[in-house]
């Protein structure tokens, strides 16, 4: 009795510990893109070739990505501080260090 308890034990311990699959692994690219295109795409253009945003004030994250100085901290302050045309989004830092990872990726051409 005693055995087959501790390799029950056992075993939840180690299924508790198992790294996940693959498939159910998201990056922080895929969260933040589907963050971006669930939420900032009403008025946002969120994917990399599109430029033109639905809403006239709501700059396309290509543009935002590719500002003279934008970084992480750049970002993640924006994100954290309200905005006169935007929203106010309560996001994690999971969420925001996503949605970062995300339009910095824009940068690239």
């Amino acid at each position: 009795m005693r055995l087959a308890c501790l390799t029950f034990i056992l075993l939840i311990g180690a299924v508790a510990a198992a790294p996940q699959t693959q498939a159910q692994q998201l990056s922080d690219w895929q969260r933040g893109r589907m963050l971006a295109r669930q939420v900032c795409a009403e008025c946002h253009a969120v994917e990399r070739n599109q430029y033109s945003s639905h809403y006239s004030l709501a700059p396309g994250f290509t543009a935002v990505a590719r500002t003279p100085g934008m970084t992480a901290m750049a970002l993640n302050v924006f994100l954290h501080t309200s905005h006169r045309y935007m929203p106010n989004l309560i996001l994690s830092d999971e969420q925001a260090r996503g949605v970062i990872t995300y339009i910095l990726s824009l940068k690239r051409s």
